[in-house]
């Protein structure tokens, strides 16, 4: 399985845990990786302002894999969702493609049909799927209760994503977790989005949307969120002190990246997982499981 990596923006400024986790997951179970330095931002922030501009983001993007002959594997679930919608729209809008193209030959690119665009998490569950994951790990999650959160842009739109899990009863990333012998928990507002497209322009709402699903994971007793998006981490994660601060509340809940659940169940220390990166502290729940 070859496929061209894709970090986009976030990842390499605010999410170094989660590359460095991927890449010993991919590693393990036989996903190749491969570098593409020409890649630039998918086009995502912009699309609300600037929608041209943005497809031509991400159909530049599109030619680079395609020239390699690779379909596309990205981490983070806008960057999936941007690039594939793109490529989903370009397939069959003929007389867009050739405005694009015509602005891509100034950099000596032609776009045509595919890549076919993959989230890291897609490709775990259909492509590397679960008894191969399994026979890699080497740690029981016996005890661990986590909750999920799949974010607004994993599944979203369903019609790009080949419909591959159900947007309304999402059952994908949970099923990879509960591979690990964790308890999966289940919890209210499970859909609910993390609050951070709001962040930018109303700091206290979007912390706010974010403190209610901090507040019911802490009802519900879990012991861990995992996510699969960076922005999510940055909501989570990145802003839970804040979020405490801010409401006087206390939560402590680590926020593990899918990656990072699976690398602890395949025995990767906690360094070559990045979890010394997350915000809130891991090392309490790496003892649990003795790390």
């Amino acid at each position: 399985m070859k496929y061209a990596f894709f970090l986009g923006c976030t990842i390499p400024a605010r999410a170094r845990n989660y590359e460095l986790s991927a890449r010993k997951v991919a590693e393990t179970v036989g996903i190749d990786l491969i570098e593409t330095d020409r890649f630039m931002c998918c086009g995502f922030p912009i699309k609300a302002a600037d929608r041209d501009a943005a497809t031509l983001m991400a159909a530049y993007n599109l030619a680079l894999a395609q020239e390699k002959g690779l379909d596309i594997c990205s981490l983070c679930s806008s960057c999936a969702s941007q690039l594939a919608e793109s490529a989903h729209h370009l397939s069959w809008d003929e007389d867009e493609r050739a405005r694009v193209n015509e602005r891509l030959s100034a950099v000596g690119l032609t776009y045509n049909k595919g890549p076919r665009v993959r989230h890291f998490a897609r490709i775990l569950f259909e492509e590397v799927g679960a008894d191969t994951i399994k026979e890699h790990f080497k740690k029981d999650l016996t005890g661990l209760n986590i909750a999920v959160h799949y974010g607004c842009h994993y599944l979203k739109p369903s019609s790009i994503h080949d419909h591959f899990d159900d947007v309304e009863d999402p059952e994908s990333i949970e099923d990879l977790v509960a591979l690990t012998g964790a308890t999966i928990v289940d919890y209210p507002g499970k859909k609910m989005c993390c609050g951070g497209p709001v962040l930018p322009v109303d700091e206290k709402l979007a912390l706010s949307v974010t403190k209610k699903k901090l507040d019911t994971l802490v009802e519900a007793k879990a012991d861990a969120l995992c996510l699969v998006c960076p922005f999510c981490s940055v909501m989570y994660d990145g802003n839970q002190k804040s979020i405490e601060s801010e409401f006087g509340v206390t939560y402590n809940l680590p926020v593990l990246y899918l990656t990072q659940v699976l690398g602890l169940a395949m025995g990767f220390d906690t360094k070559e997982l990045g979890l010394n990166m997350n915000v809130v502290k891991t090392k309490e729940l790496a003892a649990r499981i003795g790390l």
